[in-house]
């Protein structure tokens, strides 16, 4: 059993005006809008719907070709959704809809798992705001190690009764502090962000030591020589006079394999006496009790995080900052970018980059006027590929490249196939949609203001749906 949305077609008067590759694959349906369903307005026949939530920075969204791409914050059917911080419920996700980008690296606003069984990949901008946030660890270095707030805050206290003249020689050394060159940096997590404040670090006179088990080469070349890389976070903590995390998080504890509160009584208690911690990767990771435990049992050092502190907002230990960490137009310029470019090269090759829940995936150029390109998500159950396959055996489709890759429970393949005459598109798609397993199916047509066309689901409860 299945089930067929109608959905509006195109008339001659309507239809854009067809390129060259859309005119070589007049056969496929392009005049059916799959996904859409009765009564919503499709805006651009045809066209890349963009939705998007948040105000997204204008350098990026001017990535997308106005001819191919319609961009608003109203879209009812959109085929792509771009967002900030905005949490994202399912509801707001539409049948339409084929990917979801983060401007930014976390994506714990978005449902990634409910994504995944919608067959719906969802990419993050990695690396985007690195420097930015590398920027706002240094200072946290800086403030940690000078009391730069409080000797600001004394001023304005002195200027407000006029003693700020007669006071200030005297009373700078209440605000002493110390130089953070010749000083170690631990750094635990070793990726964009963890590699740049390593590099600037050992600029600014400082010893590094990290620790990041799963460190990619390309991390690795981007430190300084002199980094020493040990063994553990033990031995990081151990050794440090600051440490910078830069870890993901993953809402399980330790035991679980997760991140959540991973900075607890353990590690604490391997630091040094007067040890900083500075946390611009998420609040979540550290155990606030423990660490207000460990500052009221007399530990001189200090905690500088960009994240909201129930227990030690106003603990004379801890520099409570506003979440800064990438809020610069440049940071939220990049990301924008960078997602606008991952959403176009995802809806016009198929090809993944920078997913957080599906598999990248790089593929050959495929001549648009000579093939067709069909991209197939599936559940990664053991023979479904072979279902797929054959069904473009048996219609006597000649295939010219085949990539298969899956991660986790979710498959993708991508088929170009020979465009020869006489081949009944819909039929094919139907046929390759209905196989038990298939999530989604959708022919990519590449830069064309049709590009938003043929795109079909099995959807769980009404079967196949276009």
């Amino acid at each position: 059993m299945f089930a067929v949305r109608q959905a509006s077609r195109t008339t001659a008067a309507t239809r854009p005006s067809l390129s060259a590759t859309a005119r070589a694959a007049s056969s496929i349906p392009l005049d059916l809008e799959h996904g859409t369903s009765p009564n919503v307005d499709a805006g651009s026949p045809g066209a890349f719907r963009i939705q998007t939530f948040n105000k997204i920075s204008e350098q990026g969204l001017q990535r997308f070709p106005s001819e191919f791409y319609s961009i608003s914050d109203s879209h009812q059917a959109s085929h792509a959704i771009l967002l900030r911080s905005h949490k994202l419920s399912m509801d707001e996700v539409p049948q339409s809809c084929r990917a979801v980008a983060r401007c930014g690296a976390g994506t714990n606003n978005v449902p990634v798992v409910e994504m995944t069984k919608s067959g719906i990949p969802v990419f993050n901008t990695p690396g985007a705001n690195a420097n930015a946030v590398k920027e706002l660890v240094l200072a946290g270095l800086l403030l940690s190690s000078r009391d730069i707030v409080g000797g600001m805050n004394h001023m304005k206290d002195l200027g407000a009764k006029g003693e700020q003249r007669e006071r200030v020689e005297k009373d700078k050394a209440l605000f002493g502090g110390r130089e953070i060159a010749g000083k170690t940096l631990g750094v635990i997590g070793l990726g964009h962000i963890g590699s740049a404040t390593a590099r600037d670090a050992a600029a600014l006179g400082m010893d590094v030591i990290g620790y990041d088990p799963g460190m990619t080469i390309e991390s690795a070349l981007k430190l300084p020589r002199e980094t020493q890389i040990l063994g553990g976070m033990k031995a990081v903590f151990a050794q440090a006079d600051y440490i910078s995390l830069n870890i993901p998080f993953i809402n399980k504890t330790p035991d679980e394999g997760g991140t959540k509160g991973i900075i607890g009584e353990e590690l604490l208690a391997e630091m040094k006496n007067d040890a900083t911690i500075l946390n611009f990767a998420r609040g979540e990771l550290v155990d606030s009790a423990a660490l207000k435990a460990h500052f009221d049992a007399g530990h001189k050092g200090k905690y500088v995080t960009d994240f909201p502190e129930d227990l030690l907002w106003d603990h004379e230990n801890a520099i409570v900052i506003p979440h800064l960490g990438a809020s610069t137009e440049e940071a939220e310029d990049a990301a924008a970018a960078m997602a606008a470019e991952t959403i176009m090269r995802f809806l016009t090759t198929g090809e993944i980059v920078n997913s957080v829940n599906f598999p990248t995936t790089l593929l050959e150029k495929h001549c648009t006027t000579t093939s067709v390109r069909i991209a197939i998500v599936n559940q990664n159950v053991a023979g479904s590929l072979a279902q797929i396959l054959a069904i473009f055996g048996d219609k006597n489709l000649n295939i010219l490249q085949q990539v298969n890759k899956s991660r986790g429970d979710v498959a993708y393949n991508v088929v170009d196939v020979e465009l020869v005459d006489g081949i009944d598109w819909p039929e094919v798609q139907k046929a390759l949609t209905t196989v038990p397993e298939v999530i989604s199916s959708r022919f990519i047509l590449g830069d064309t203001s049709l590009g938003g066309f043929g795109y079909a689901v099995n959807d769980p409860e009404h079967g196949y749906s276009v």
